[in-house]
């Protein structure tokens, strides 16, 4: 429909089925959209990565499909206004109903259709998702082996160290007492951080089981409102039929209190806001070294705050050991997370501008047959 009330002209059909054939050909993701963002003509593409079928895109407005405040709208309405071309990379495309993707988006408006808007939509490469992770598990598997060390190599001497310098404290002065505690403080502060870095060790076979991932993020959720999130308010927006992770209970809480704390540190005081929200998609299929079979990736948790966003220059080594902005941070943190979903055959992977960060952890569906490797 023309801003003037008058319809638009269809094709001839034989133009029409040229066209459409164009289009399916394509595997980006196309949409039209008229002056009040109605969708006028989807290609199959589009269909499966919005699941719906044309008949049934086509009854909605885009409004209706994303979120308020998606950063697609945004250049849609860049596009209209500036009757020019805009396009901006490495957007998160995430409803409840397709799930979180990573995409990269191009808005055109339409000469001819005054008001109207094509969207092409490119999902970003799974290959790029395969080299993220692989580059996550080598940080955690370094941790690992450098855990193992210090453990034999560290703790035994500063043992002593501690040993020795107790046994000093007899025969010196109040002065010089206070050096030899300073000795054993430190040795002890030295001693805690190996013993935190224990937790990367392997010492045994992941124990794994069906889990009911709302289970865990509620309980997250209530320690977090409980402690360091009183100041958050706190969203969700959760698939109610998601079935069971394959997983270990224990140790998702453990990853996903430990994303919710740093959301939580990020957000700073009041206006703080971190939405929790899960999502089933046909998810990613690879293999990763030391599985017999791929593996398939359905499940997505995602863990979105209103930060200030990630320094560039850290992006890149976010899941590295000892990586942090924190003053007082060991920079443990996220390269334990890091093992931990690595260890469950998962995917963990983030997006972040000023004032939107996001981490998706993609885990696989627990079924009846299935069995550790």
């Amino acid at each position: 429909m023309r801003q003037d009330g008058t319809a638009i002209q269809p094709l001839d059909q034989t133009a029409e089925i040229k066209a459409d054939s164009v289009l399916n050909a394509l595997a980006s993701s196309v949409l039209v959209l008229d002056s009040e963002n109605r969708i006028c003509r989807v290609n199959q593409a589009a269909e499966q990565l919005l699941r719906g079928s044309s008949s049934y895109l086509c009854s909605k407005t885009i409004n209706d499909l994303l979120p308020p405040g998606s950063p697609v709208l945004g250049l849609i309405d860049q596009a209209r206004r500036f009757g020019s071309i805009v396009a901006e990379y490495d957007v998160t495309l995430e409803t409840p109903r397709i799930g979180s993707h990573s995409v990269d988006v191009q808005a055109s408006s339409i000469a001819e259709e005054p008001g109207a808007v094509a969207v092409v939509i490119q999902l970003r490469s799974i290959a790029e998702k395969i080299n993220n992770q692989l580059n996550h598990m080598g940080a955690a598997r370094s941790v690992t082996g450098m855990a193992a060390m210090l453990a034999h190599e560290v703790k035994n001497p500063l043992s002593g160290i501690r040993g020795a310098a107790q046994l000093l404290d007899s025969s010196l002065n109040e002065e010089d007492q206070k050096l030899t505690k300073l000795i054993r403080d430190e040795a002890d502060r030295i001693v805690g951080l190996v013993d935190r870095m224990e937790v990367f060790s392997d010492r045994a076979p992941l124990e794994r089981e069906a889990v009911n991932i709302h289970m865990v993020l509620d309980r997250v959720q209530r320690l977090a409102e409980a402690g360091f999130g009183r100041h958050v308010r706190f969203h969700n927006a959760f698939d109610p039929s998601l079935p069971p992770v394959l997983g270990n209970h224990d140790q998702l809480v453990q990853v996903f209190l430990n994303l919710v704390k740093n959301a939580s540190e990020a957000v700073g005081g009041v206006g703080g806001e971190i939405t929790i929200g899960t999502a089933y998609s046909q998810g990613v299929r690879f293999a990763l070294p030391g599985v017999k079979t791929r593996v398939h990736l359905p499940l997505t948790v995602w863990i979105k705050d209103n930060g200030p966003g990630i320094p560039e220059d850290m992006k890149r080594y976010l899941f590295d050991a000892f990586v942090t902005s924190k003053p007082n941070g060991s920079g443990l943190g996220l390269a334990l997370v890091a093992k931990i979903i690595g260890d469950h055959g998962g995917v963990i992977e983030f997006d972040s501008i000023p004032g939107r960060t996001t981490f998706r952890v993609m885990l696989p569906m627990f079924k009846e047959d299935t069995t550790d490797e």
